[in-house]
């Protein structure tokens, strides 16, 4: 079974998200909308665009969004069949949490390392 392709998104937290934002606007050219982030369109080493998108988004410090972690950030990882890989972390034994996503943006899990940091996992709707 092929477990991640990929990676979605990168989710931060700031003491001044706004700020932060325009910084990274700023210098480093990146098209923070009014949401807090971005997505990149992937495209080939031609410049060429293909489907896909890596979200890059900060938010508030404090939010609960990354518990039961302890760090500001979090890796959202694509996946092929997230019911699949859910299962097979918990029969190797790894802390799966139990609650899952499943909405228009597709199909959401969590799962914590072992230094405590959530992880995301992503299944995109079918044709993404």
């Amino acid at each position: 079974m092929k477990r991640v392709t990929g990676i979605g998104g990168i989710f931060f937290q700031a003491r001044d998200p706004a700020a932060l934002g325009a910084w990274y606007r700023t210098h480093l050219g990146v098209d923070v909308q009014p949401w807090g982030g971005t997505a990149f369109e992937w495209a080939d080493a031609e410049g060429r665009p293909f489907k896909g998108t890596t979200v890059w988004s900060i938010g508030g410090a404090g939010s609960d969004q990354f518990e039961p972690g302890r760090s500001t950030f979090m890796i959202n990882y694509r996946v092929a069949d997230l019911a699949a890989l859910l299962a097979a972390l918990r029969a190797e034994g790894c802390h799966v949490l139990d609650k899952t996503d499943d909405s228009e943006y597709g199909k959401f899990g969590w799962v914590m390392d072992p230094e405590g940091n959530k992880v995301e996992l992503w299944e995109p709707p079918a044709g993404q």
